[in-house]
């Protein structure tokens, strides 16, 4: 989705995602779809990653070894989620999302304070992989290498 801020990409997630928001027309959904969404919002992340991982029932080799692809340090992995840079919270919603096991990733704007380096990593990801995606990025490179097709708002 792609558009000038405030134009409502945000706004036509929240339906797919059966949030309540008042709309007009319908969505359908297929029975049973598994969805994977990062929101924009990191402030829920508090805690140990030990703690969120065991709460998200997230597979914590995987977890990990993702995270270590986006260039995580290890150190980080004892620290409290509160004392993560935003671009660090960034990469534990990132790497949570390629964990699941979902039908359908959805990202609102995943790349907000996403080093260069850990950005090449997810676009090598996500073109290796090709997973089915709707995604919400400014970041004009990063849409026209890994978007198959945009919707202009």
């Amino acid at each position: 989705l792609k558009g000038k801020n405030g134009c409502g990409k945000s706004s036509i997630i929240k339906p797919i995602l059966s949030e309540n928001i008042s709309y007009t027309g319908n969505v359908y959904m297929m029975n049973n779809l598994k969805m994977s969404y990062i929101s924009q919002d990191t402030t829920h992340l508090n805690g140990s990653l030990k703690k969120y991982i065991e709460n998200n029932d997230i597979d914590e080799v995987l977890f990990k070894a993702i995270l270590r692809k986006l260039d995580f340090e290890r150190d980080q992995f004892d620290k409290d989620l509160t004392s993560y840079s935003e671009g660090q919270k960034k990469k534990v919603l990132i790497a949570k999302s390629l964990c699941d096991n979902a039908n359908i990733y959805i990202w609102d704007e995943p790349l907000n304070y996403i080093d260069i380096f850990s950005r090449i990593q997810i676009e090598n990801l996500l073109l290796k992989y090709k997973p089915t995606m709707i995604f919400v990025e400014h970041d004009e490179s990063f849409a026209s290498k890994i978007a198959s097709k945009t919707v202009l708002l």
